[in-house]
């Protein structure tokens, strides 16, 4: 059984007492990832754990960057949840006087919730400087470690003529074929609406020409069914022609989970938008020397290519990816989605969508 990784339910199971850890002589293998490694393992090692809220093992390959921290810094244990992004700010909030994490993973949405909240602290790891603008905080009280970008993901099985641009999708021939989030209920939605926007003239301050064509999509009869939830498990049954949704399901789907060469993941031609994934040090954490080493681990050009490895792209730009995955992962042209705007327009998205495509 290995004792590296304990999986806290939750939060309570994270408030446990404080006991004597043993001490590692333990160098280093190899030059530092980050400049000031080595004298921040040696301060991590005297707290022996980082507490790494919602960073579930099977999601973004979070399981096999906990492997390969705990490999290079022996003496430092990780313990972490999977509360999703929301739940996640409710309990850095709810434990403000006594907090429980060192560090929390969300959609940058729910990290601007958290910094708006004051539970998130400044922090400057490795590689900041080289991120967007949109992709952090100015102060570093939260900034991206990896990205999402709709594409359409096509069974070739059901669909013999893949569509390769938004434009494609408005055919005849995908009369019946389309599942895709709705705007109102879904994070996930709402990105495809500004992606779409972006793709048609748009913008993320001009959204509604990519309301106007998910109408002409519905209109043309393309549109199977929208959805509350993400249906990766239908899809991957095979009940989905085509589904607009996040490239790493696609990714997923072909290479994990069995579909192979059944499936197609198109980036449409006039491009997408890249959704940002957020991490944040948090403000007065039990192990702050163990939350920074991890966070700098994960943003070092190493912990950035892991990411990869689970079918998320690195936010950090020009990583090298691994060669097991570089084929499968090709330049894409994506957008940088401004959160704080994504957010601000969230209310005109439902409205607008709700009377264009519905007719409410």
């Amino acid at each position: 059984m290995t004792h590296w990784l304990i999986k806290a339910a939750t939060a309570v199971a994270l408030a446990l007492p404080a006991v004597a850890l043993p001490t590692f002589a333990m160098a280093l293998e190899g030059p530092e990832l980050f400049p000031g490694e080595a004298a921040l393992y040696e301060a991590a090692k005297k707290e022996g754990m980082v507490v790494s809220f919602d960073t579930g093992p099977i999601w973004a390959n979070w399981g096999e960057q906990f492997k390969a921290f705990q490999k290079r810094y022996p003496g430092v244990e990780i313990v972490y949840n999977d509360i999703g992004s929301a739940q996640t700010v409710v309990a850095l909030d709810k434990s403000r006087n006594r907090p429980q994490a060192d560090t929390a993973y969300y959609f940058a949405g729910s990290a601007l919730d958290a910094a708006a909240k004051d539970v998130v602290a400044p922090f400057q790891p490795v590689n900041l400087d080289k991120l967007v603008p949109e992709f952090k905080q100015a102060d570093g009280k939260w900034f991206t470690i990896h990205t999402l970008s709709p594409a359409l993901l096509i069974n070739k099985n059901l669909v013999k003529n893949p569509p390769k641009s938004w434009a494609d999708l408005l055919k005849p021939e995908y009369k019946n074929t389309v599942v895709y989030l709705d705007p109102r209920s879904t994070g996930q939605g709402q990105v495809v609406a500004i992606a779409t926007a972006y793709a048609n003239g748009g913008s993320i301050d001009n959204v509604k020409p990519g309301i106007d064509y998910l109408e002409k999509l519905h209109k043309a009869g393309n549109v199977l069914r929208t959805v509350g939830t993400t249906p990766y498990a239908q899809f991957l049954k095979g009940e989905i022609p085509i589904l607009i949704g996040y490239e790493n399901d696609g990714l997923k789907a072909k290479y994990k989970d069995g579909m192979g060469d059944a499936v197609e993941v198109v980036i449409p031609a006039e491009g997408t938008v890249a959704a940002p994934y957020a991490i944040s040090l948090v403000k007065n954490g039990p192990n702050p020397n163990a939350g920074k080493l991890w966070l700098n681990f994960i943003m070092s050009a190493d912990g950035q290519a892991r990411f990869a490895e689970g079918y998320v792209r690195p936010s950090v730009p020009g990583v090298d990816l691994p060669a097991s995955v570089a084929a499968q992962m090709p330049a894409i042209k994506a957008t940088p989605l401004d959160v704080a705007k994504a957010s601000a327009k969230k209310a005109e998205i439902d409205q607008l969508w709700a009377k264009q495509v519905l007719g409410n």
